[in-house]
């Protein structure tokens, strides 16, 4: 493996995550030679939003005139994917505050990102050294190292 500078300290963890999958790694290399190895895997199933409605646009009535208005449909799909997110937030915490990790970087969707940012707690937020709104679920963790490397030199 050809030597490169990562910048990403040793035992530094990545998240890798999208609305269902998420990946947890430890930098187990160094910050010159990267080496990412899997910590753990969390998945949820989130079928797709149509499988989740079950009948047409709810209706109401918009006063004394016979007129009537349809209300949208919950998108329970989106709201499974932020919930998820928000799991991931404090599964980061708890492991935060048992001092499992010091250095985070996160590669997520940009939904997910933009739960987990406002989600995050001060004590994660401290550690976070770059987040990056890629998805990068199903992509080789060679790839993955390429792609935090040049993040990481980039924000140098």
């Amino acid at each position: 493996m050809a030597e490169r500078n990562s910048g990403l300290k040793q035992g530094a963890w990545v998240l890798i995550a999208d609305g269902e999958k998420a990946l947890f790694l430890r930098n187990v290399g160094d910050e010159i030679d990267m080496n990412l190895a899997v910590i753990s895997k969390e998945e949820q199933e989130n079928p797709p939003s149509g499988d989740w409605k079950t009948d047409r646009a709810g209706r109401f009535n918009d006063g004394p005139s016979v007129q009537r208005s349809s209300v949208e449909e919950t998108d329970w799909h989106q709201l499974e994917k932020e919930r998820f997110a928000t799991d991931l937030a404090d599964m980061l915490y708890k492991s935060a505050h048992a001092g499992r990790f010091d250095t985070l970087v996160i590669l997520a969707s940009r939904p997910v990102l933009s739960t987990l940012r406002k989600e995050l707690h001060g004590e994660v937020q401290a550690r976070l050294v770059l987040d990056i709104p890629k998805v990068v679920t199903n992509v080789p963790l060679d790839e993955v190292e390429r792609i935090v490397a040049r993040e990481m030199a980039e924000a140098a």
